[in-house]
């Protein structure tokens, strides 16, 4: 299950320690422009070395693109690209070769195939998410001539979190901080916590709000295709997720429909809604509303901490990993957030289009 997507499709494949991570892109209309700069940043908020924050783990992130393109317009056929590795450090998965990370995909992996790749995780790998943020890049582009628009940001570092929702925020400003939090100040609260976090070799979690401006009605289907079905799953894919929420999520287990329902209103010849408890997608279809949800990612499970474990023996022994890593990997994965969502909307759309 190495392909996301029904007409937009993604393959992806690489390892974090290989020679590089690539992807092949099938169903990508025609003469769309690409804009090579804006993909390029798009990479860049998710490469690794960006800030005092992130795994010192330097890499360029630079993609080449092998096909489906020319004259920087995409043709129709499938666009392949690869971005090259450059600086990995795998003799720092020496000791990783015979045990078992906690909480980590090393022992479930092993059980699966009756083999893996210690270095880096290999296909476990976060790393695995840069084709998804190249694919994410052209969807993002192609949405944009639909109007839509998508936003995602840190609302959470593990005690920290923001109060109010998205609409209490001026959400350009989400990139001003290495911690991708549209608040300075809780910002600077989620900054320290997390470089806390690095100087102990420890790790914290968080959440990730996201919103979709501009979505049309009538994307998703009433029954096993419903929109935020296919956006939580797109969600989950993402390593460390934990869990996904829209709308008020759990919230709506607490109140009465009197108390929550969406009511419906003619405003100036059009039918509109005074709130928007659903999350912009009622029945499994899109409203026309704000879609917005919540992503919950665990804490990184490599900690650079001594940590009991057993060896492929079963035998009890105590783990102290080393290399390059996150103490917090949700700055990283706010484009990630933004890549997966782009792609499910611009699946679901391209989907209502064959209708």
């Amino acid at each position: 299950m190495n392909t996301f997507g029904n007409i937009y499709r993604l393959t992806s494949f690489g390892e974090s320690h290989g020679p590089g991570i690539g992807g092949v892109i099938d169903g990508c209309p025609p003469g769309i422009e690409l804009d090579m700069e804006f993909i390029q940043r798009e990479l860049s908020r998710r490469k690794p070395g960006q800030s005092r924050i992130t795994t010192p783990r330097k890499e360029d992130d630079e993609v080449q693109f092998l096909s489906g393109i020319y004259e920087g317009k995409t043709t129709g056929t499938p666009i392949g690209f690869i971005v090259w590795n450059k600086n990995q450090h795998s003799s720092d998965y020496e000791n990783l070769k015979t045990v078992y990370r906690p909480s980590h995909a090393d022992y479930t992996y092993q059980m699966k195939y009756g083999i893996r790749d210690p270095r880096g995780g290999g296909r476990s790998s976060a790393r695995e998410t840069i084709a998804r943020c190249v694919a994410g890049a052209i969807a993002k582009l192609i949405l944009r001539q639909y109007g839509i628009q998508i936003q995602a940001y840190t609302s959470q570092v593990g005690s920290i979190k923001l109060a109010g929702s998205y609409k209490d925020y001026d959400l350009s400003r989400t990139e001003e901080n290495p911690v991708r939090c549209p608040d300075p100040e809780k910002a600077a609260e989620m900054e320290k916590l997390i470089a806390e976090m690095k100087g102990k070799g420890d790790t914290i979690g968080g959440i990730i709000t996201c919103v979709a401006k501009g979505v049309p009605v009538g994307l998703g289907e009433p029954v096993f295709g419903k929109l935020h079905a296919a956006l939580g799953h797109a969600m989950l894919t993402i390593n460390a997720v934990k869990g996904f929420e829209y709308g008020d999520g759990f919230d709506a287990a607490l109140y009465r429909g009197s108390e929550r329902n969406d009511r419906f209103f003619n405003d100036n010849g059009h039918i509109n809604v005074r709130t928007n408890h659903s999350g912009g997608i009622q029945g499994g279809i899109s409203n026309g509303q704000d879609i917005y949800f919540r992503v919950a990612f665990k804490s990184v499970a490599t900690i650079l901490m001594d940590q009991e474990t057993v060896n492929m023996q079963g035998e009890d022994t105590i783990l102290k990993a080393r290399g390059r890593h996150d103490s917090c990997v949700l700055p990283r994965a706010v484009p990630i957030v933004e890549a997966m969502t782009a792609m499910t909307i611009l699946d679901y759309l391209l989907l209502q289009k064959t209708r």
